[in-house]
């Protein structure tokens, strides 16, 4: 999947509609207010896409039970992410959700939430790698560029503009939209491989052992393939088993390249 369009191409690929059909049956109203929904989400700034998800991580997590600064989750987390600061000069900050659905995600404005439905089945090192690989999307920017994707699908184009350098106020509505799609994004297998090759670097440069990699992928995918309590982002990562052993075979590679074993 391209990661983005052109406006020149949308305009083409808006023009191609046109001629596949007869003038008289085309609803040419509608037709330039899809171009112009194409054009404000394509070209909205990296700036305004982070002051978007912030509004509706900030929905999300009044909607979310959140886990207190004394609960065993939130130290457990706040342990292991310490030395994690930024990721591309965005400012990163950790929540638990407490949950029993299996997920994790990582968005734009640097907000990675964990569910204590994963942090219950996994290792410090698995829920590492995890979060590793989480953090890959916001560092190759995937997150951004689903989110400005998500928008052409969407009828929050009719609300986003790309004419001021501020985000506009979204309706709670139209925030529960954004939120629900922040936390089951849905990325191209080369964006999955690519965070999975970050979250190994990740815990190689941590120290830890990247093997940790295979562990929490195997898991998700036994998980996937008994029931359905796996839901989000990790959920649509995890749901092509095929691809799955694909990518548990390219971190058992790496990790036979590198020396590393399961202990």
């Amino acid at each position: 999947m391209n990661k983005k369009l052109s406006l020149p191409l949308l305009a083409a690929i808006a023009m191609a509609a046109v001629s596949c059909s007869s003038m008289r049956n085309v609803d040419m109203t509608r037709l330039g207010s899809a171009i112009e929904k194409s054009t404000q989400a394509m070209s909205l700034s990296n700036a305004q896409v982070q002051q978007y998800v912030r509004q509706a991580v900030a929905k999300m997590d009044s909607e979310n039970k959140i886990a207190s600064a004394s609960s065993q989750y939130t130290k457990r987390l706040n342990r292991l992410t310490q030395n994690l600061k930024s990721v591309n000069g965005t400012p990163l900050n950790f929540k638990v959700y407490i949950t029993d659905d299996i997920n994790a995600f990582a968005c734009a404005d640097g907000s990675v939430r964990v569910y204590t439905g994963i942090m219950d089945m996994m290792t410090d090192d698995e829920l590492l790698g995890i979060i590793g690989h989480e953090i890959g999307h916001v560092a190759n920017e995937d997150s951004k560029d689903a989110f400005r994707q998500a928008l052409l699908n969407s009828a929050l184009a009719d609300a986003v503009g790309s004419t001021s350098a501020t985000a506009a106020a979204l309706t709670d509505s139209q925030l529960g939209q954004l939120a629900q799609t922040l936390a089951s994004a849905k990325y191209s297998r080369k964006q999955e491989t690519e965070a999975d090759n970050y979250g190994y670097d990740f815990l190689k440069a941590a120290g830890k052992n990247p093997y940790a990699m295979v562990l929490a992928f195997e898991k998700m995918q036994a998980l996937e393939q008994q029931s359905n309590r796996a839901t989000g982002s990790l959920a649509n990562a995890f749901s092509d088993h095929p691809d799955t052993a694909a990518r548990i075979k390219n971190m058992q590679q790496r990790c036979a390249a590198d020396g590393f074993t399961k202990k």
